[in-house]
């Protein structure tokens, strides 16, 4: 572990960064960042230049946990299992999310020539995610609350280290599912987007718990409009249709018989043998109205407004 000032972070968008305590300016001093307010005085360290912006008084992490390099919410797997997960057929398929991070990008860079983007659990590329990534103009700041290869900056979703409105679009795939409060989450991505700024987001609905100990709450499609009740919504949908939910279904039935490490990785090369075609049915199904209540994931872009989808609006919509 080395402490350094070599931050991954531009230099602009370093100055938008703000103290996850108390939102107050941060100041970089003695190779880490300072609040700037006298009654708050919190510091955060930089380790291997990525900053460490955890308010430790509602996160579930300290930032001891990364200064030591303890495991958070990842682990690390066998190079055996790692070897047969590469071999062997996935049931998962998000037949969405190409298209929508296509379309994400045109709507950011008909706003902005240079959009800034936090990317919430981007330790890792998500499904899909390329596109975005390789347009030059659009910054994408990869954080997590885990060290990765794509991590450049340690924060928690219900703490954002941002400025009010400084940012063009906010990404959160896969990551609501994981979180203690996922509503206190999105007040946090609403706050920190610019007024008409952009919102992505992807979140499990029938899948079973894939996060151990990290693993909280699904949504309906309703119960996911309600999430971004403060967004105009541009589109909606599944990403992952009744296939995928089936054999993730038929997976932790499996499961459910046996406990032991070994046996589990058999039965989950079992399953991926005989239930890999079932994900093929969803480029059927995704965009049929019935899927839309045995979804596996579905899929929300909106655009940050002066609004506030009422109940009534929502069950009528």
């Amino acid at each position: 572990m080395s402490m350094d000032t070599k931050i991954k972070l531009t230099a602009s968008t370093q100055e938008l960064l703000r103290c996850p305590t108390c939102k107050s300016k941060l100041i970089l001093s003695d190779c880490q960042f300072k609040c700037m307010n006298v009654r708050c005085k919190s510091h955060f360290p930089i380790v291997d230049g990525i900053p460490i912006l955890i308010n430790e008084s509602s996160s579930l992490f300290s930032i001891d946990d990364f200064v030591n390099r303890r495991y958070t919410f990842f682990r690390p797997s066998s190079r055996i299992l790692r070897l047969m997960v590469n071999l062997l057929p996935a049931i998962d398929c998000n037949i969405k999310a190409k298209t929508n991070y296509e379309k994400f990008s045109e709507l950011l860079l008909k706003e902005n020539k240079n959009p800034r983007v936090l990317v919430v659990g981007g330790s890792t590329v998500g499904r899909g995610m390329q596109h975005i990534l390789s347009v030059p103009s659009i910054e994408c700041i990869e954080s997590d609350v885990s060290f990765g290869p794509r991590t450049t900056l340690i924060c928690d979703a219900h703490d954002i280290p941002f400025d009010s409105g400084s940012l063009d679009g906010v990404i959160v795939q896969a990551v609501l599912e994981h979180v203690v409060d996922p509503y206190r989450c999105v007040e946090e991505i609403h706050r920190v987007l610019k007024e008409g700024g952009l919102v992505y987001a992807e979140t499990p609905f029938m899948q079973q718990v894939h996060g151990g100990k990290y693993d909280f709450t699904r949504f309906t499609r309703r119960g996911h409009r309600l999430l971004f009740r403060k967004f105009e919504e541009i589109s909606s949908g599944a990403v992952g249709g009744p296939g995928m939910a089936l054999a993730w279904a038929y997976r932790y039935f499996l499961l459910s018989f046996v406990k032991s490490k070994a046996a589990r990785a058999l039965v989950g090369a079992f399953v991926r043998l005989t239930s890999f075609w079932l994900k093929y049915i969803d480029y059927y199904l995704i965009d049929r109205p019935g899927t839309l209540d045995a979804a596996s994931a579905y899929y929300f872009i909106g655009r940050k407004r002066n609004m506030f989808l009422s109940d009534r609006e929502l069950i009528e919509d």
